[in-house]
């Protein structure tokens, strides 16, 4: 047997605060099948995070703007992390989300041009070293 407990408010009489009642009411369930002439309550369970987590790759963007910081990619992406960090304070999710994102992208392309210039460096560092040494041989 399930019990389930609802309030209301009556009307107040006389100046006197409101008087508030509980009700019960019962819902039989059968053992093996639905319910015996009642009706079921079905409930629906939300679980909702207090607070939405957003990254703001303010580190990575430090790490950008110091180290592999390619046409000033890593800074505007660092002020795009600090824009977020901003919108997140203030409580604006939506927003924080938005200037995440653009310093996420910022962030990946910074990387990938530097890796690819380290590359090509080496590659030309490598070419110009076994040419050279062809010359002289």
């Amino acid at each position: 047997m399930n019990h389930t407990s609802q309030g209301f408010l009556t009307a107040p009489t006389g100046g006197q605060p409101p008087n508030y009642e509980r009700i019960k009411e019962e819902y039989e369930v059968a053992e093996l099948g639905g319910p015996h002439g009642s009706t079921s309550v079905r409930t629906t369970v939300i679980n909702m995070p207090r607070e939405v987590a957003v990254p703001d790759h303010v580190v990575w963007s430090l790490f950008n703007t110091l180290f592999l910081n390619f046409c000033c990619l890593g800074f505007i992406a660092y002020a795009y992390s600090v824009k977020s960090r901003d919108r997140k304070m203030v409580g604006d999710v939506t927003g924080a989300q938005a200037y995440a994102s653009t310093a996420k992208c910022l962030n990946i392309s910074a990387l990938v041009l530097s890796i690819l210039t380290v590359v090509v460096t080496i590659i030309a560092v490598v070419y110009i070293a076994v040419s050279a040494g062809r010359l002289y041989t």
